[in-house]
């Protein structure tokens, strides 16, 4: 057994994968816990597609791809943040209009200029083999701050997050923590990009937050929990890809849906266990007490 997980580790590639699953899928994870439990799931897909935009728009102008679309990530994120102000555009369209427009952009580029449309394969499906030193970097960078920024921001987190109006009353400043939430969750997407792909980058983030909400109520072990679930997908998943040969960041979103099937269907069974053993605690209450009554009633004939 030892050998078989051993094997794998002979290759660079697979070191530069595996160390990039992990950090990805537990900054994923973490942040997508606040992204479920803002109602936000939608933001990372929207995020991912602008993200990419940015990559394209980088690419004309000679500019490194985490540049190209960190710029146009974070400007996406300063622009529904404008819309959304005044309170008459709802969050959901306003990500809907920014994000898709930049998509959209991206996608006119490419299609004018068709010469380097295979270049962005990779951001659209993810590459894991070709991750270097430098995404290493990149990434651990990322994931530090990730975790940091959520130590210290606990408190103004966990208030901004459950009730937006208590939290005013303590004097947190609910919109700079939404933007700071928002820059973080930006700066994920574009770290994750050359994993699993824009078109998964969602379920890499939501998979992991989700399954930790069926295992706790409590919100800080949830984002444990998250981080946790978030780094084993990632490392599993990498592992699994190499195993069947099949496209890595579509093994990792499939084995963190596999990890959440397999929690709804513990918690399925543990409520009806708990459900049957309080009717049968009743069923036998009931009897109990009617027999109980048959004997008064005996007695006093």
């Amino acid at each position: 057994m030892i050998e078989f997980l051993l094997e794998p580790l002979e290759y660079e590639f697979f070191w530069h994968g595996l160390l990039a699953t992990l950090m990805v899928g537990a900054s994923c994870g973490l942040i997508g816990a606040l992204v479920i439990l803002r109602g936000m799931s939608y933001v990372g897909h929207g995020l991912s597609h602008a993200a990419f935009g940015g990559a394209v728009v980088g690419f004309i102008l000679n500019l490194n791809f985490y540049a190209g679309a960190g710029a146009m990530g974070l400007l996406a994120v300063l622009l529904i943040n404008r819309i959304t102000r005044s309170g008459t555009i709802k969050l959901d369209a306003a990500i809907g209009i920014v994000t898709n427009a930049m998509f959209a952009l991206g996608v006119a580029i490419i299609s004018q200029v068709r010469a380097f449309s295979q270049s962005f394969e990779a951001a659209l499906f993810g590459n894991i083999l070709g991750i270097t030193e430098g995404d290493l970097l990149l990434i651990g960078f990322v994931s530090l701050s990730t975790l940091t920024m959520m130590f210290l921001m606990y408190r103004p987190l966990l208030f901004s997050t459950f009730d937006q109006e208590a939290a005013r009353v303590f004097g947190i400043r609910t919109a700079s923590v939404q933007l700071i939430f928002s820059l973080l969750l930006t700066l994920t997407i574009i770290a994750s990009m050359n994993i699993v792909g824009v078109t998964m980058i969602a379920a890499t983030l939501i998979t992991p937050a989700a399954t930790a909400r069926l295992m706790t109520d409590c919100f800080s072990r949830m984002l444990i929990y998250a981080w946790i679930i978030g780094g084993i997908t990632g490392v599993a998943g990498m592992y699994l890809s190499y195993i069947f040969n099949t496209a890595s960041g579509a093994t990792i979103v499939l084995f963190g849906a596999s990890l959440y099937c397999l929690s709804w269907l513990t918690n399925f069974l543990h409520d009806r266990y708990v459900l049957q053993n309080h009717l049968d605690g009743k069923s036998d209450f009931v009897q109990t007490t009617q027999h109980q009554s048959v004997e008064r009633n005996e007695a006093g004939l």
